[in-house]
């Protein structure tokens, strides 16, 4: 199993820190670093400045919000991260929620598998550059019909034949369509005691494309907390697991709420959002259970990494992406490190 670093996006994790750790994890070997977007920092503008900094790490999206920009636009972007960082980018997509979509980019939530499908493909017809872009489905069509618009091809010229496309999903409708159309799952928050959850819409649509779980990289994007005190290690991950379940959509719509539910939290879970939205942060970063954070985290001592790691490399996890949290992310990184560059996990 390859492991990466996941930087998220401000407040998280600041720029300079987002720029010293994908360094650090640069030198030490890792494999992978990935941004994120919300509602603040765009994540575009800081892998074009990881590419330049860093030499040999790959450079991922994880995710390019879908309704913040046309796919052309995405098409471009990729291009041109592609060429910055000498053919080391991945394109990391996800359709985000209806509280983003909606209330942010104005963006009506509707349909998003079928969305996400026609823009994966879409994208991938703008970089492959074979002939102008032309499309005609149910959400997008190009040129627009009866204007002055026509068929163009892409300028910029990818590094990479095929710039692999990523999706951030965990529905089990839009994890099945990954299993289907994309090169690599970007899930977040993943339990390796009850992978089924996930991963058996994934089987279903692998099997529908005539694959296998072998045959797509499975990264999956983590909180790490790290401590000799395991109580210090699960407060360290609280804040960022309050906020996705109280934050990352409405009350009526959280996919991660959701997810919960079915892995059999939902009690704490919604008690969580519950309080977020009443805007009491302590009472639902207290609302978590050991048994959420375990389910939804990786807190746990330096001795008990190895085995904590293995568990994600045995249910068929090909990239973890550690999002450090607590005060030392740096030392988080490098305990990565040592447990898996050349170890073998």
């Amino acid at each position: 199993m390859r492991a990466g670093v996941f930087l998220g996006y401000w407040p998280w994790i600041s720029f300079e820190e987002q720029v010293s750790l994908a360094v650090l994890a640069d030198e030490l070997g890792l494999d992978s670093a990935w941004v994120a977007e919300a509602w603040g920092q765009d994540a575009v503008s800081v892998m074009a400045v990881l590419a330049s900094r860093t030499e040999r790490i790959a450079i991922g999206s994880g995710l390019m919000q879908i309704p913040a920009r046309p796919p052309a636009a995405t098409a471009m972007a990729a291009a041109t991260l592609d060429v910055i960082s000498g053919g080391r980018f991945r394109l990391g997509l996800g359709v985000s929620g209806p509280q983003v979509s909606e209330g942010w980019y104005g963006v009506p939530f509707r349909r998003p598998v079928t969305r996400t499908r026609e823009y994966v493909e879409i994208v991938r017809m703008a970089l492959a550059r074979e002939a102008p872009l032309e499309y005609a489905g149910r959400e997008y069509t190009l040129p627009l019909p009866d204007g002055l618009g026509k068929p163009l091809k892409l300028l910029a010229k990818p590094v990479q034949e095929r710039i692999p496309v990523y999706i951030g999903a965990v529905g089990p409708k839009a994890v099945e369509q990954v299993g289907e159309i994309a090169d690599g799952w970007f899930p977040f928050l993943v339990d390796p005691d009850q992978a089924d959850i996930l991963l058996d819409p994934l089987r279903r649509g692998l099997e529908r494309s005539g694959r296998t779980l072998a045959d797509i990289d499975v990264c999956a994007a983590v909180p790490v907390g790290l401590s000799d005190d395991i109580d210090e290690a699960r407060h360290a991950v609280r804040p960022i697991l309050t906020f996705y379940l109280g934050a990352m959509g409405a009350r009526e719509k959280n996919f991660y709420v959701e997810l919960a539910e079915r892995a059999g939290h939902g009690e704490a879970a919604n008690e969580v959002q519950d309080k977020f939205l009443a805007r009491d942060n302590v009472g639902a970063a207290m609302a978590l259970t050991d048994e959420l954070i375990d389910a939804m985290a990786l807190a746990c001592t330096p001795a008990q990494l190895d085995d904590r790691l293995a568990r994600f490399a045995a249910i068929g996890v090909s990239t973890f992406a550690a999002f450090p949290c607590g005060p030392d992310r740096a030392a988080i990184v490098r305990a990565l490190a040592a447990a898996t560059v050349g170890a073998g996990v």
